[in-house]
């Protein structure tokens, strides 16, 4: 990850109106602030959420609260709970979400 032309600032991720992008089921409501070619994000997934397709982009994701599961496509699963991450390039590993009891994420893409 190259950062460049980013002004040192602050955010406040309450004052961000979420986007909804409903799951296979569940919801994730999205928060997010674009910096050049860097995307940040204050995820919030609710209980039940099973993400509606495999993901091929790269991030690097903190869990905050709650616990969230990943799945790759060669068959591994993880658990991410609170103050554990995660991080995968473009391209990689194809993994998808879920959560059984909602999970709050900080993402960097």
């Amino acid at each position: 990850m190259n950062i460049s032309d980013v002004p040192f600032g602050t955010i406040d991720w309450a004052s961000i109106e979420p986007t909804v992008h409903p799951g296979t089921s569940g919801e994730a409501h999205w928060r997010t602030q674009e910096f050049g070619g860097i995307r940040v994000r204050m995820v919030d997934y609710t209980p039940g959420y099973l993400a509606d397709h495999w993901c091929t982009k790269g991030h690097v994701l903190l869990c905050l609260e709650g616990t969230l599961e990943t799945e790759l496509d060669d068959g591994r699963k993880l658990t991410l709970s609170p103050g554990t991450s995660y991080q995968v390039a473009d391209m990689a590993e194809a993994h998808r979400s879920s959560t059984a009891t909602g999970a709050k994420l900080f993402i960097v893409d």
